[in-house]
């Protein structure tokens, strides 16, 4: 029986491996900028600039984390269920289908509080539905999950330029894109968090969803320190069982959403 590896000190699990995870990626794009007979410092220092320069730049920078924030749980959860989801990028798409057709169905009669709830339960539907897929080509027919996330992801990015170009695009618009959401599709901004500080935003798309976003990483993470404190103590005794889960059930759990 292999041994496991010891635990790591979580200095060095949230500290020192992101640090070094960060420094061999700048280090690598430093030497493809260095091939190409540009600065890699002064590379450094614009891309910098144009992330953490300026308020408005932090507050864009925050609001496209935002979705990489939701794709890497949704990845993370499947990790600790043994499950690799390398297919969060064409569930993002279904999700944000998801909220989309929410937002243009009641955003004219609803508040955006009330509109909120609804489009997060739209995308949680739209994505799991779409993971549904996948997760049930591997239970029932035992197709390598790695491969038909990925290729669901370009099926779902196929399907979203036809829905746009051909069904949700305004008759009158040449732009791919759904109209504009109505005040009751839209969530508060948060760029005064940003000017409470001092910093200077004119204006952003920076919203509330990014308190979500920070909310369910919290939860998230609660829930795998849970996981691990009940297999240290014992609980992991059922997994026996969980061999043979019926197929539904064993979907089901594949394509739960974080």
């Amino acid at each position: 029986m292999s041994v496991p590896y010891a635990k790591l000190p979580t200095w060095a699990d949230y500290g020192l491996i992101p640090l070094i995870n960060l420094v061999v990626a700048f280090t690598i794009a430093g030497l493809v900028v260095l091939l190409i007979g540009e600065n890699p410092l002064r590379a450094a220092a614009i891309l910098v600039e144009g992330a953490l320069g300026r308020g408005q730049a932090i507050a864009y920078t925050l609001y496209y984390a935002t979705s990489f924030i939701f794709t890497g749980l949704s990845v993370a959860v499947a990790f600790h269920c043994s499950l690799f989801n390398i297919g969060g990028e064409g569930q993002a798409y279904i999700g944000g289908l998801g909220v989309a057709l929410v937002c243009l169905a009641f955003d004219a009669i609803l508040p955006w509080w009330l509109t909120f709830p609804l489009a997060i339960a739209g995308a949680s539907l739209f994505g799991a539905a779409w993971a549904f897929i996948p997760a049930f080509l591997q239970a029932r027919r035992g197709s390598h999950v790695v491969i038909t996330t990925i290729m669901f992801n370009f099926i779902a990015a196929s399907l979203m330029v036809y829905l746009l170009v051909n069904v949700l695009k305004p008759a009158a618009s040449q732009a791919p894109q759904t109209r504009t959401f109505l005040e009751g599709g839209q969530l508060p901004k948060l760029n005064f968090l940003l000017e409470a500080v001092g910093l200077s935003v004119r204006s952003s798309p920076f919203n509330l969803s990014f308190l979500l976003a920070l909310l369910a990483a919290f939860l998230c993470g609660c829930s795998s320190g849970a996981h691990g404190w009940a297999t240290r103590s014992g609980c992991a005794a059922t997994a026996p069982r969980q061999r043979t889960m019926p197929v539904s059930a064993r979907c089901a759990s594949s394509s739960m959403p974080c």
